[in-house]
């Protein structure tokens, strides 16, 4: 028996016996909290029984529940769990199926595969063949599973009509069950239940004896009771359940309609919309009193008429995703509502007073050194904690920068951020603005660490000197440059420092930027300290008036030229 410590606590027990078989070809195994990499909490089980008769039936079953067991912990949490199990189990059939066809000694090699992923408060069944997944909740029990088989007319399964590996290309079944508290899971190969009746299954499973315990019950009844195959049964409590975390988000959200953007003076689930604060191409924004629990907060609706609703639900999701896994003081925060309250699609977040970066730049003085760098730090440090939760904000730039009272501030607009896993945007629709995206975004890349880097740096220039660096005419319009501006003939009383930092995060090359946001805070913090500082001397005539030098020269050519002819 063993037992998850994290935030899902469970107990997990298994029995297996040959029985009269020569071998036993069942398999089954369990990946507990403390063997998945952090922050994860789930339980992953799964069993499989080989095809009897077929050779190398164990070598299948195995392969199958150690190849789902460990693929599963190698692709992202943030992965809906029917598409990361359909392609680990998609994999497995082909490698299978293609090894039965080309190792005579293991001709014909198949199995059947039942796996349970619990991920939240949400269980996951993936299915295909004759082993069985169960589900006792209080006293009662049912089966989660359907059997693939052809019955023989005794009662009993004879011949599967789908399994791992038989096909080219596997059938799965995929569902999906809510899980509360003391509920009891059992997954068994048909040497169990085909040989005992649902009522006896459930009134073993009732005992609730420890979960090894139980698991050597029902291999031992089974076997009294004439199985003339091999038994094997994993049996899993729920001892205890995680706060609603972020795979029930997502699950909530896509099951949220989009309705009519709403308008001032409505009130949608107990929020009363008593300010319009922005009306963009894609979102309408509130300030809005919340009549339930208190206080004043945004609400952010998206405009069903401009963009599909799986766009929209995507990047709610993705709002919500990282607002459950980033906590950090200048990151943009999301709320999260109590289960039931919510009935459409919108995203709540406190309502920050201050103003965006974008309006601080439009109005005198520019920003001096000191407020630059507080506002440089800060940024950096907020792209550091999302990119420590492996998500890349890809739409750094004033814009969705707020600047709050005493020197704080907020990054925010979550909604086109890169988590991995959830789903992507195709390589001509990766999200940013183009005046701050990397060079390499234009040639597909979907976002990194080093293109926040280049946004920031690209955020700082502007910040300082009113400028984009590389010569946009606005933030949406391409480059115009293929070299940066020089940032100390446009802010000529900053310290050389300062353009030695920006021109690092801001070079084309991303292998020249900083290799994290923590480096380019350190060296904005540090500043003179840890950049080189240069030696000012008095700018040239041509550097202070270069049109006015070049009509001075023309105009001594043209004096010479006169001179000449009335010489002649």
């Amino acid at each position: 028996m063993a037992t998850i410590e994290t935030g899902m606590r469970a107990s997990v027990g298994f029995a297996s016996k040959t029985g009269p078989r020569k071998d036993n070809e069942d398999f089954a195994g369990a990946l507990l909290g403390a063997e998945l990499p952090e922050p994860r909490q789930e339980l992953i089980a799964a069993i499989a029984d080989g095809i009897g008769g077929a050779k190398g039936g164990r070598i299948a079953a195995e392969t199958a529940v150690r190849g789902f067991l460990d693929g599963f912990c190698d692709l992202p949490e943030t992965m809906e769990v029917q598409r990361a199990g359909s392609k680990i189990i998609n994999a497995l059939n082909g490698w299978i199926n293609t090894m039965g066809r080309q190792d005579p000694k293991l001709t014909g090699m198949g199995c059947t595969l039942t796996a349970l992923v619990l991920r939240g408060r949400t269980a996951h069944l993936l299915h295909v063949g004759d082993t069985r997944a169960y589900r006792l909740s209080g006293e009662r029990m049912n089966c989660l599973t359907t059997d693939h088989v052809r019955q023989d007319g005794t009662g009993r399964s004879n011949t599967l009509n789908r399994a791992l590996g038989v096909e080219t290309e596997v059938r799965l079944d995929y569902a999906t069950q809510p899980v509360a508290l003391h509920d009891r899971f059992l997954l068994c190969s048909d040497g169990v239940h085909g040989f005992l009746p649902d009522e006896t299954i459930a009134d073993i499973l009732r005992e609730r004896s420890a979960p090894e315990d139980t698991a050597g019950a029902l291999v031992a009844t089974a076997l009294r009771s004439g199985s003339t195959d091999n038994c094997t049964a994993l049996v899993l409590d729920v001892v205890a359940l995680p706060a609603t975390g972020s795979a029930d988000i997502t699950a909530a959200i896509l099951q949220l309609p989009i309705i009519p953007v709403p308008v001032r003076g409505e009130t949608i689930d107990g929020f009363v919309l008593t300010a319009l604060i922005s009306d963009g191409r894609y979102t309408r924004l509130f300030g809005a009193q919340d009549d339930i629990e208190g206080g004043i907060v945004a609400l952010k609706f998206p405009k069903p008429e401009i963009a599909s609703f799986d766009a929209y639900r995507a990047a709610f999701v993705r709002e919500a995703w990282v607002g459950a896994r980033v906590h950090n003081p200048w990151v943009g925060r999301v709320i999260e509502l109590p289960p039931g309250r919510q009935t459409c699609l919108y995203t709540v977040m406190p309502l920050y007073q201050g103003e965006l970066l974008e309006t601080r730049l439009s109005r005198s003085p520019a920003l001096g050194l000191e407020e630059g760098r507080n506002i440089a730090v800060k940024l950096a440090r907020a792209g550091a904690a999302l990119h420590r939760a492996g998500v890349i904000h890809r739409d750094i730039k004033p814009d969705n920068v707020i600047l709050e009272a005493g020197g704080s501030l907020k990054l925010i607009d979550l909604g086109v951020v890169r988590v991995p896993g959830l789903e992507e945007f195709s390589p001509e629709n990766i999200p940013g603005t183009h005046a701050y995206m990397a060079p390499e975004m234009f040639e597909g890349e979907a976002g990194n660490e080093a293109t926040d880097i280049y946004a920031l740096g690209v955020t700082m220039f502007r910040a300082f000197t009113g400028r984009y660096p590389y010569g946009n005419l606005d933030a949406t319009s391409p480059p115009r440059r293929d070299r940066p501006r020089d940032f100390s003939a446009l802010r000529p009383d900053l310290p050389a420092w300062v353009q030695a930092t920006l021109s690092r995060a801001i070079a084309v090359d991303p292998a020249k930027r900083y290799h994290d946001m923590t480096e380019f805070a350190f060296e904005m913090e540090a500043g003179p300290s840890r950049a080189p500082t240069a030696i000012r001397r008095p700018r040239t005539l041509y550097e202070r008036a270069p049109l006015q030098v070049w009509q001075g020269v023309a105009a001594l050519l043209a004096l010479a030229l006169l001179v000449s002819l009335l010489a002649r």
